[in-house]
């Protein structure tokens, strides 16, 4: 009975290592190795600038027609300016803004590589449907007068100044201006700051008529919605919209609700953000830079646009703008990795863009942990081996346990076979006899399986740590091993793992049935295919693990006495 339990824990723990691996793929832009899917549906053709149409959610989308009411995109009653690219270079950002609402429509990371390092990972790009990823923002009409604002599809001049951050240089001022639309005009500045992936974003609103005016300022993500596809299980990290406030707290808002219209954003409140989450790196809109700003009241909205195409938007009300006045608001738009103590610098809850699944309670604090273990030592492959010690030493009571346990399963191996042998023909009373032999030899049969399944829970925990850490993206561990998220390129790492879970299963009892001991040694060598395509990260927390695991069962085997049989 016990020999089918532990078989039985060997096949799940080993199916789910199978899931893992393959969303694991998944995540990184490949095909499922083990499990494939259906591909996602087809992308249909984006809508280009200026020839969609307004959302219901009150934000443009793009094309209208003349006239129209509160919050739809404005006529152009104003001769167009010659619409420019303007190119933008930083010590951390290649952008590139259209002077058509001021729009960045395209955002290079120069400090971080594809996975293949031929290239920068590119967040904001205008290009296929099935890429596209913009920063808009722009002006409201709350009021249905008629009269529309500048808004994202609005024809704006761009600022003569410097495009490209010179050395010494920690700022760069870039800034767009509309002409008068509906009695306002729209200045937009994006400043960037050395060594930061928060750009501030100065919005000025200035009122050219002889009325007050009434205005609200959107800021705005959209997105393609194409995601990676996941198995059964679901194992993926989160990618789509998100938003906060301090009351509601984190909201994850799915493509897939969005499109059924089942997706609640939070209510108005005086804070809050939004932001485009997908694995690794993530873009939001802040109120940010001073307390006007950021107290304004602002309401959070998603629309699916069709073609999917969808957006989340944040949109403040503006006080009420007399006559020759300029409003100024500050905000910030962030588009960079996921780090999460940056993160929770710039804005309460911005870390939880960080996905962990469901045992984000027990991953945080192992981050944490493996992060300070990293200030120590300063590699984050030794990072993680001195963390699985650590956990290890955490739980050796508990495996000692099992391990005990083991070590006596293992004793009485040769009683058990010999009675299985004598009383094959006679199940019943081969079942009452094992459970006298278990209870004279006071072994329980689970006592080895229960401390290990009540650890899965850190294990899995541990996984999307390495999982959803930006930070293990192309770091290096010692010699061959030049980035953690990546297989080992000789296969080094996956050789050790599957001698180590070889000489595991030699010290634990044998399974009496000739079939399950076989499949006890098998399954080690099948593992080892995955282990082969298995991020090193990963491989290397399993050996860490196994070594220990090993030199524990060997010292307990060795005192009851049981080494080698």
């Amino acid at each position: 009975m016990n020999d089918i339990r532990r078989t039985i824990l060997w096949v799940i723990f080993g199916f789910s290592l199978v899931l893992l691996w393959d969303q694991w793929q998944v995540f990184n832009g490949n095909k499922p190795t083990f499990l494939p899917s259906s591909k996602p549906a087809a992308v249909a053709a984006a809508p280009a600038a200026g020839t969609a149409g307004t959302g219901s959610n009150g934000v443009p989308t793009a094309s209208a027609a003349a006239g129209g009411s509160a919050g739809a995109v404005p006529t152009q009653t104003t001769p167009a300016a010659p619409r420019e690219q303007v190119s933008v270079t930083t010590d951390l950002f290649k952008a590139t803004i259209d002077s058509e609402g001021g729009t960045v429509n395209h955002l290079e990371l120069l400090k971080y590589d594809e996975a293949d390092r031929t290239k920068h990972v590119v967040l904001f790009e205008n290009g296929s449907p099935a890429t596209r990823y913009v920063a808009q923002t722009g002006l409201l009409n709350p009021v249905d007068s008629g009269d529309r604002f500048p808004n994202h599809l609005t024809p704006m001049t761009a600022k003569a100044g410097p495009r490209e951050m010179a050395n010494g240089q920690n700022t760069l001022e870039v800034g767009f201006e509309s002409a008068p639309v509906g009695g306002l005009k729209y200045v937009k500045t994006y400043v960037f700051h050395r060594g930061d992936y928060t750009i501030g974003v100065r919005h000025e609103v200035v009122n050219v008529s002889d009325q007050p005016r009434d205005a609200q300022l959107y800021m705005q993500l959209l997105r393609h919605g194409t995601v990676a596809a996941g198995t059964m299980f679901g194992t993926n990290t989160f990618t789509g919209p998100a938003a906060y406030t301090n009351e509601k707290k984190f909201h994850k808002l799915d493509f897939k609700d969005i499109a059924k219209g089942k997706i609640e954003p939070p209510p108005p409140a005086n804070d809050g953000w939004v932001a485009m989450v997908q694995h690794y790196f993530v873009s939001a809109w802040l109120l940010k830079g001073d307390p006007a700003s950021e107290q304004l009241r602002r309401e959070f909205r998603v629309k699916d646009l069709g073609d999917n195409l969808f957006t989340v938007a944040m949109v403040a009300t503006l006080p009420k703008i007399a006559p020759g006045a300029t409003q100024v608001v500050n905000s910030a738009l962030f588009a960079g990795p996921e780090e999460e103590k940056k993160l929770e610098a710039i804005a309460p809850g911005l870390d939880l863009v960080k996905d962990y699944g469901i045992f984000a309670i027990i991953s945080k604090p192992l981050y944490w942990l493996l992060n300070q273990l990293h200030g120590i030592i300063g590699n984050w492959g030794w990072a993680i081996v001195a963390l699985v010690v650590l956990l290890k030493a955490a739980f050796y009571w508990l495996n000692a346990k099992a391990y005990a346990s083991m070590a006596k399963m293992k004793a009485i191996n040769p009683k058990i076979m010999e009675m299985r042998e004598r009383l094959k023909d006679k199940p019943q009373e081969m079942q009452q006899e094992m459970m006298r032999i278990y209870k004279t030899e006071k072994v329980n049969p689970m006592g080895g399986c229960f401390p290990i399944v009540i650890q899965i829970p850190v294990f899995i925990a541990l996984y999307w740590v390495l999982l959803s850490s930006v930070e293990m993206r192309h770091a290096p561990w010692i010699l061959w091993i030049t980035d953690l998220s990546a297989p080992d390129p000789w296969y080094i790492l996956p050789v050790v793992m599957t001698a180590t879970s070889l000489f595991q299963t030699w010290l634990n009892p044998t399974p009496p049935d000739p079939m399950q001991a076989k499949l006890m040694w098998i399954m080690p060598l099948a593992f080892s295919v995955m282990f082969i395509f298995f991020p090193a990260g990963l491989v290397l927390y399993w050996i860490t693990n196994n070594v220990l695991s090993i030199a524990q069962q060997w010292f307990i085997n060795k005192r009851l006495g049981v080494l080698g049989k």
